[in-house]
């Protein structure tokens, strides 16, 4: 009974890790090119910046923040319709999910420190630096909006092709580009 119990807890734990992988690997990229991308920009100044343990703990939580907001019964309200409005759809949700972990993410810490959420609140709203701020989410709706958009075909087409069309069928065989199926399809007898 033991061992039935460790091996459902292995693989809810594998699932959970597989789900949240895709998202944290994009984001991981993407972070750490606006971290350089940053970096770059601050060096003309003489601002030494490295903020690649940031960038890599905020693919985590946008990451984790994904796989949070799919638990949410209404995160998938449009999939008969245009991939547009999922991806719409989603992007809010991701963007919504994400500021609100990123607010209390610097919130509780100064809860602690205050005692007072009130006085912790009107602290941090006293010391955001508003242009990064907005900045930062601007990026991340970007970021979170080509993340949905590809997820989306990924869904709708297959990840197993998805990955044929990127990476080549398994085993080396050539594809046959998907006009020339099309093709022989119309121009089978069949379709009489």
């Amino acid at each position: 009974m033991g061992g039935a119990i460790v091996s459902k807890l292995g693989a809810r734990i594998k699932e959970e890790v597989l789900e949240v992988l895709p998202p944290t690997i994009f984001f991981f990229v993407a972070f750490h090119i606006l971290a350089l991308y940053r970096a770059l920009m601050l060096r003309q100044y003489g601002i030494e910046l490295s903020s690649m343990a940031g960038a890599t703990l905020a693919a985590l939580l946008v990451g984790k923040v994904v796989l949070l907001a799919d638990l949410l019964p209404f995160v998938n309200r449009f999939p008969e319709k245009p991939l547009i409005y999922n991806v719409v759809w989603k992007t809010g949700i991701y963007v919504v999910a994400a500021f609100a972990v990123h607010y209390l993410e610097h919130l509780v810490p100064l809860w602690w420190q205050a005692g007072d959420l009130a006085i912790a609140n009107r602290r941090l709203l006293g010391e955001v630096v508003w242009p990064h701020f907005w900045a930062i989410q601007l990026w991340l709706l970007v970021l979170l909006f080509v993340y949905c958009a590809f997820r989306e075909l990924v869904r709708v087409i297959g990840p197993r092709e998805v990955k044929k069309m990127f990476f080549g069928p398994v085993g080396g065989r050539p594809a046959t580009p998907p006009r020339a199926d099309a093709r022989r399809a119309l121009a089978s007898p069949e379709r009489s």
